[in-house]
C-alpha cells in the first residue's frame, strides 16, 4: 500500500514538473518571437525611413538642378 502510494506521488510530482517545464518553456518561446518580431518591425521602421529621407533628398537635389537650369535658361 505505501509503495503505491509513493508510485503515484512520483508519477503526479513527474507531470507537475514537466507541465511546469512546458509552460516555462512556451513563455519563453512566445518571448522569443516577440522579441524577433519587434526587431524586424524597427529595421523595416529603419529602413522606411532611410528609403523616404533618400528619396526626398534625390527629389530636392533633381528639383533644384532643374530649376537652376531653367533660370538660366
Amino acid at each position: 500500500m505505501c509503495y503505491c502510494a509513493v508510485s503515484w506521488l512520483v508519477v503526479v510530482v513527474v507531470v507537475v514538473v514537466v507541465v511546469v517545464l512546458a509552460v516555462v518553456v512556451a513563455v519563453v518561446v512566445v518571448l522569443v518571437v516577440a522579441v524577433v518580431v519587434a526587431a524586424a518591425v524597427v529595421v523595416a521602421v529603419v529602413v522606411v525611413v532611410v528609403v523616404v529621407v533618400v528619396v526626398v533628398i534625390v527629389v530636392v537635389v533633381v528639383a533644384a538642378v532643374v530649376v537652376e537650369q531653367w533660370w538660366w535658361w
